[in-house]
């Protein structure tokens, strides 16, 4: 791929990326992802941030001991953080002369041939407008997600996001710097795969289970994502968020995480 032709980027970041192991908001993480991504927007990118964090940035805004696990209480966690994050992504994107908007998202609108026209319609004005559009589930009202039958997790709705704009290129920023043929927390000789032109039964084999007690995906979820990313004929990569600098790296080309490629005779 040559990703000095990316136009159009989807940058999704999970909850583990922008936290603390205590829940509370990593401030300094925050701040440089909206620096660099407004950035890249100055440079002439169009940049959509799919945005995981609601109940985790809730649960450290409240102070609680751990997640809640029954829904009410989670809608109302989310409902709190989520009115926290977009507080902290105006102040941050704002502090770069960026603008930006939220898109609050569930599976029925999605689906529905009307809706899903309207929410394009929306993207693609907030593009044209040069506003960078932050997306994450709608947890306050989508009952089915938190009980895992929505859109699942914010990997599976980034690559539907991405397919929605036409975008060319998934980045998908996590707590671990590409997919590795062993688990690399338990395994020290691990090696990281750092293209996949294919997505096979070998390559979900070597998907672990959720990376972070803070989140609700893991390297299953996101090759799950990148499936449909690169067989709608998006590029994927899957990255470590720690630095969001990095960002700059794959954008000119370098080998950065895990680049899943398009499937052939999709773009």
């Amino acid at each position: 791929m040559n990703t000095f032709q990316t136009r159009r980027i989807v940058v999704k970041v999970g909850t583990s990326t922008l936290t603390y192991e205590n829940g509370r908001v990593n401030l300094r993480r925050m701040e440089m992802l909206c620096k660099v991504l407004s950035d890249l927007h100055n440079s002439g990118k169009q940049v959509i941030l799919v945005s995981s964090g609601a109940i985790g940035i809730g649960v450290g805004k409240l102070k609680l001991p751990e997640r809640p696990t029954e829904t009410r209480y989670k809608q109302a966690v989310a409902a709190v953080g989520q009115c926290e994050i977009m507080f902290l992504y105006d102040k941050f994107f704002g502090e770069y002369n960026s603008s930006v908007a939220q898109i609050l998202l569930t599976r029925n609108i999605v689906n529905n041939d009307h809706s899903r026209q309207n929410v394009v319609n929306t993207f693609q004005t907030l593009l044209e407008m040069g506003i960078i559009p932050i997306v994450n589930e709608n947890d306050t009202v989508a009952i089915d997600e938190l009980v895992g039958s929505n859109f699942g997790d914010n990997d599976n709705l980034s690559a539907i996001v991405a397919d929605l704009v036409g975008a060319d290129l998934l980045v998908i920023l996590t707590d671990i710097d590409g997919l590795y043929d062993r688990d690399p927390r338990k395994n020290p000789d691990a090696v990281k795969i750092p293209i996949v032109t294919h997505i096979d039964d070998h390559i979900r084999e070597m998907a672990g289970g959720s990376g972070s007690n803070r989140g609700t995906g893991g390297m299953a979820t996101k090759i799950t994502a990148a499936s449909a990313a690169t067989a709608a004929g998006i590029n994927c990569c899957v990255m470590s968020g720690n630095d969001p600098k990095n960002l700059y790296k794959l954008i000119e080309g370098e080998p950065i995480g895990t680049l899943f490629t398009a499937e052939e005779g999709t773009i």
